[in-house]
């Protein structure tokens, strides 16, 4: 099927009338973008930034009568716009085409589902992330996988907090670690993470999944030997207390998640508890890692 796609650029407050014009006048999407290169790398819980500069791109039927549909905007939105034919495709097969396997440190290696491991006798990850983050083609999550591969985990209990599609908890236990407990607050997280589970043979009893507030704290707390999360700067120091209550005495907290710029004042926050060092760096991301010290 072919589809019209029509392009147009406005302020960031100007953003939701708008959208909602161009679902009045019969697009089936809408897709906001940002239009002047302006990260927004950390939106507080509950928070929908937008860009000062959008571009909003309305999804219409190939029949659709663009000249009607333009005629029901505002003039000042359509000097810079755009009409464009948008061919159809199998998206999630464009998608597959280019996660290709990823070696992260000696034995481990994250493989698409739908490939062949390259390495049969490797520890081979086989990965399907659905809705979830987590692929480990982003620098935080590349640098926990490499972590993982060259810690000591064998027989180990790991929590893995915000975990997305459960990559560093299956990782781990795919390791070696007896049993991980996988928190995320996004329940498509927690069904994404249970399907690469059981994907990788992981056993029912080995891995939980759990929304925050429905950790079963009386199993695991003070009982993890790793916990590691990788999240953004703002949740790593909200949560500080609630990740360190996992964490037993002379355990180990991995962190990732945030830039180099913000690792002074997130190890400054720890420091009572873990003294946390940089482990790693890529790009302008940095991984965090330290051990709570054993009790006297």
């Amino acid at each position: 099927m072919t589809w019209l796609q029509l392009r147009l650029y406005t302020q960031r407050d100007s953003v939701a009338t708008l959208e909602d014009q161009l679902l009045a006048c019969g697009a089936v999407a809408v897709t906001l973008e940002d239009n002047a290169d302006q990260p927004l790398l950390e939106p507080g819980v509950g928070e929908t930034p937008l860009w000062n500069q959008t571009r909003l791109t309305g999804l219409y039927p190939a029949d659709s009568d663009m000249h009607a549909v333009l005629a029901q905007l505002p003039a000042q939105v359509l000097e810079n716009h755009r009409v464009e034919i948008l061919e159809d495709k199998d998206w999630a097969r464009e998608w597959m085409q280019h996660f290709q396997p990823m070696r992260f440190g000696e034995q481990l290696w994250v493989c698409p589902s739908w490939l062949e491991p390259p390495h049969a006798g490797a520890v081979n990850l086989l990965l399907d992330p659905g809705l979830a983050f987590g692929t480990g083609t982003h620098p935080t999550t590349a640098m926990c996988l490499r972590q993982l591969d060259g810690m000591p985990l064998r027989g180990q209990t790991v929590v893995d907090y915000g975990c997305g599609s459960g990559i560093l908890a299956v990782a781990a236990l795919k390791l070696g670690a007896a049993r991980a407990l996988g928190v995320d607050n996004d329940p498509q997280a927690l069904t994404a993470s249970a399907e690469n589970s059981r994907r990788n043979g992981v056993q029912q009893a080995q891995f939980k999944v759990a929304l925050p507030q429905r950790v079963a704290m009386a199993d695991w707390g003070q009982q993890a030997d790793l916990v590691v999360a990788n999240i953004l700067s703002g949740p790593l120091v909200d949560l500080s207390d609630t990740l360190i209550s996992f964490l037993k005495p002379g355990g180990d907290l991995l962190i990732a998640g945030l830039l180099s710029s913000q690792s002074e004042t997130l190890r400054a926050h720890y420091t009572p508890v873990v003294q946390l060092s940089v482990v790693d760096q890529q790009d302008d991301w940095v991984c965090l890692r330290g051990k709570r010290p054993s009790a006297d």
